[in-house]
């Protein structure tokens, strides 16, 4: 059951990935992101997956800590969703779904429909592995030892509160812990008295894992995954008093496999209803708990990390490259960390990420000039070769400082306008700066890896982008001067904003295809010029 419930994570993963985080990026108020979670945790199986996309996203900036709360809790009733529709009888849908996954696995020819195909497989796995643990389960309900262990937990509520957290800790799925906790009280193994404690420990247990592995990452990520376990905590300690004032009433009249789904999809579906509206306060509450370290240093306070130029190197040409080209990638990452949360600033206008950004411009501004010197140190003499490609690489840190200037000198400022004087983007023109921006961070990371591999192929498309990109600002131009014509008051309001993002975000895009370029010219692949030959 675990790998089955692997394979339709790590499918829907591989295969619909940018999918996945377009609907991350495009989370907009605690409803629209609680459904995103929600359609997150039915997609991937697994709360723990879809919490540690938000942490990941969190960390980067892109949403506020109260939206990745709202879709932590959306994803957190996904999953008791999954829980439910595997539960009921669908004896005749396991073979097809193992022979239409294992087909489109071996037969497809992208990518997308092999990952597509891992996915049913895993899920035709899961129905299999629940038929088999019931099989293996069915005759402990004959053993000596078993009965008292369960009568124990019966007896001892906070017991099975902490040992069903320990088991969903372990199997870093709730699902799994949740369907095996079904199959043994649909043999009688397992009484409701001791399987209610139990499954509410595997609710709070599916938010130990996601914790644990946040515990070294960035601050966002840990306030995030700390506020969630938090949530799920109170939240399990409530419902379990609740059961123990009326647990014999609330079961009455189910199935022993009723009682238990019931009881998940009920926890699930009141935690959202009532953790929706306090993301906010939950929110504030996480900042005040989990601070961020003082440093003397404010850059390294926001995870700036350190230079990465070999003072060693200078007297190597070659190391010297090497290791000018990791500055440089460490320069890109940080130019992405500042560009990807800018339509949430837009949105907020949250003061402190604006300072954030700041700072991190600082940290491009000197990047590029210990670059210009630390080259200017080493001795190209007699490689013309080594010569040349340290002028490119000096090239791409000025580029890469003109897209922090961009950033903040533009983006920024025009974000801060927006907040002052209180305007609001029609929405038609909201998405379009939303898909534009998430057009422009693909094409960064396609930069990086240009920037490391150098690649032909990936050089030529991040180039092919660039005019893609162009396409796109232009048709964003005319949609928007036609809601002019058209008296769209939102747009009228604010044609200035648009217009300058779009002219920004295509200054970027240029900037970042650059890398691209000068790849493809090392390479004799870029003409002279696009000009036809004079007459």
């Amino acid at each position: 059951m675990l790998w089955a419930v692997h394979m339709v994570h790590t499918g829907a993963e591989r295969g619909w990935r940018p999918e996945i985080t377009g609907l991350l990026r495009a989370t907009d108020g605690p409803l629209r992101s609680a459904a995103v979670g929600a359609g997150l945790g039915l997609v991937l199986q697994s709360s723990t997956a879809a919490g540690m996309l938000a942490a990941a996203f969190a960390s980067r900036g892109m949403f506020a800590l109260a939206t990745g709360l709202a879709i932590v809790l959306g994803a957190n009733f996904g999953s008791a969703l999954v829980v439910l529709i595997l539960s009921l009888d669908l004896s005749l849908l396991p073979p097809v779904l193992l022979v239409t996954g294992g087909l489109l696995f071996f037969k497809g020819k992208s990518r997308r429909v092999k990952q597509s195909g891992r996915a049913l497989v895993g899920l035709g796995l899961i129905f299999v592995s629940l038929q088999l643990l019931s099989e293996a389960t069915a005759p402990l309900g004959d053993s000596a030892v078993l009965p008292a262990v369960v009568q124990y937990l019966g007896k001892e509520p906070l017991t099975a509160l902490l040992a069903g957290a320990a088991i969903a800790w372990l199997f870093h799925s709730s699902v799994a812990t949740i369907l095996l906790l079904v199959v043994l009280s649909q043999h009688g193994v397992l009484p409701f008295e001791a399987a209610a404690p139990l499954l509410l420990g595997a609710n709070i247990g599916t938010a130990i894992g996601p914790f644990v592995l946040t515990r070294n990452s960035s601050i966002e990520a840990r306030r995030l995954m700390a506020g969630n376990l938090m949530t799920r905590v109170l939240g399990a300690v409530l419902a379990l008093a609740v059961l123990l004032v009326g647990d014999s009433a609330l079961a009455a009249g189910f199935s022993p496999v009723q009682q238990l789904v019931g009881l998940h999809l009920i926890f699930n579906v009141a935690l959202l209803l009532v953790g929706l509206p306090l993301t906010g306060v939950m929110a504030r509450l996480m900042q005040r708990l989990i601070r961020a370290p003082a440093t003397s240093d404010p850059a390294a306070a926001i995870g700036v990390p350190p230079s990465c130029l070999d003072e060693a190197a200078v007297g190597d040409p070659g190391m010297a490259l090497a290791s000018t080209t990791r500055e440089l990638l460490r320069m890109a990452e940080i130019v992405g960390r500042m560009f990807e949360p800018v339509m949430e600033i837009y949105k907020a206008g949250d003061e402190e990420k604006i300072r954030q950004a700041r700072l991190m411009e600082a940290a491009i501004d000197q990047a590029q000039s210990d670059i210009k010197l630390y080259l200017a140190r080493v001795s190209f003499e007699g490689d013309s070769n080594s010569a040349r490609r340290g002028q490119d690489l000096a090239a791409i840190a000025v580029n890469l400082e003109y897209v922090g200037d961009a950033i903040t000198k533009t983006l920024l400022r025009l974000a801060e306008v927006r907040r002052e004087q209180r305007l609001a983007f029609s929405p038609t023109g909201w998405r379009e700066l939303a898909e534009l921006h998430s057009q422009v961070v693909e094409n960064m990371q396609l930069a990086r890896n240009v920037l490391v591999t150098r690649d032909l192929v990936q050089a030529r498309k991040l180039v092919v982008e660039k005019t893609r990109m162009r396409e796109a600002v232009a048709a964003s131009q005319r949609q928007h001067l036609q809601r002019l014509k058209d008296g769209t008051e939102a747009s009228l309001a604010t044609s200035n904003l648009h217009l300058e993002t779009l002219r920004a975000m295509k200054t970027i895009n240029s900037l970042m295809a650059s890398i691209g370029y000068l790849v493809l010219e090392e390479a004799g692949e870029v003409l002279d010029h696009r000009l036809k030959p004079a007459r």
